[in-house]
């Protein structure tokens, strides 16, 4: 099974602990054998999904949406991007150079075709820009990849 994750980054701590639980939880379903998880790896739940990934037993596929995208991403996740990074089985690039909103909706759009589903960390809200967890959900659901979203009742991104 390939499920693929989406979700919003730099969640409230509160938040973030439920996200991560419910995260594991769900994969918990799967087989560890047939399990392989697909992320860019982003912090936040990018990096949460495929860590519980290897945890669980599955392996990890990693798309990359830019050259200069780990760059693009907070100094602090850095060791962990590569730790994740250097335990895919496959890595996926999209040929962009520039990690800009553009390029992150096309490596979404990359993962989203390598996927049988999708779970979306997602409050239900419109993207705050361009590439954004809700355009994710909308192109996985235009091109018939279905979703689960997880979100914990009454929480909010703010």
């Amino acid at each position: 099974m390939r499920v693929g994750i989406t979700g919003h980054r730099g969640l409230p701590a509160d938040v973030a602990r439920i996200v991560r639980d419910a995260l594991r939880a769900d994969l918990a379903r799967y087989s560890p054998e047939s399990l392989v998880g697909v992320s860019c790896i982003a912090d936040g739940p990018d990096s949460w999904f495929a860590r519980a990934v290897l945890d669980l037993g599955g392996r990890i596929e990693v798309v990359i949406p830019a050259d200069a995208y780990r760059d693009g991403l907070p100094g602090w996740h850095h060791a962990e991007y590569d730790a994740l990074l250097s335990a895919a089985s496959d890595v996926h690039r999209t040929g962009l150079t520039e990690s800009d909103s553009q390029a992150h909706m096309v490596g979404s759009e990359v993962l989203v075709g390598l996927v049988d589903h999708l779970v979306a960390v997602w409050d239900g809200q419109p993207a705050r820009g361009y590439g954004g967890t809700a355009d994710v959900v909308s192109y996985a659901q235009r091109t018939g990849v279905p979703v689960r979203v997880v979100w914990p009742a009454g929480a909010t991104r703010d």
